[in-house]
């Protein structure tokens, strides 16, 4: 869990157009890469400790090598919805990536163990596993650990390529 750079920010917001576009213009994101109706589902997904089933629109782009993304909920309860209610739009976590499963597992483990508490985890398709840890009491909204396996990676390369 120590010692790893952020390699994304992200914010969730209500409009992910404004966002895009104030982005755009304070940190130089040039193209943005929309992901509309990415459905997590209870089979893969869990809120708080119970099966989760919510569908948000995700906006990716980059600034230098750090992913930006934006999250915007369209359905369901989730710490986006959570975070929208209690905070309204904004900077809502930073992710570091893990380079296998094993040790994404052994970060997870590790919170777990310190006390810090999981709020959501899951896979995505294509593979990718994520978990939110989150010290809210601290000031620390999330921080999310996540494994990128290579046909995830492939498209956020892709995805950087297109800043250039």
């Amino acid at each position: 869990m120590h010692d790893q750079t952020p390699v994304q920010i992200a914010w969730v917001t209500q409009d992910l157009t404004a966002t895009e576009m104030a982005l755009t213009a304070l940190m130089g994101a040039k193209k943005w890469v929309r992901m509309p109706g990415v459905h997590f589902g209870p089979e893969t997904c869990t809120y708080r400790g119970e099966p989760a089933d919510f569908v948000a629109d995700i906006s990716l782009s980059y600034a230098g090598d750090t992913q930006l993304e934006l999250i915007a909920p369209v359905s369901g309860t989730s710490i986006y919805t959570e975070f929208l209610g209690r905070s309204g739009p904004g900077l809502h976590h930073v992710c570091t990536a893990y380079p296998d499963p094993d040790s994404f597992e052994a970060a997870v483990a590790r919170a777990r163990q310190d006390g810090i508490p999981v709020v959501m985890e899951g896979t995505m398709p294509g593979g990718m596993r994520f978990a939110y840890v989150g010290a809210e009491h601290a000031g620390v909204p999330y921080l999310e650990f996540a494994y990128i396996p290579d046909e995830i990676h492939a498209l956020f390369d892709h995805i950087k390529q297109e800043q250039k």
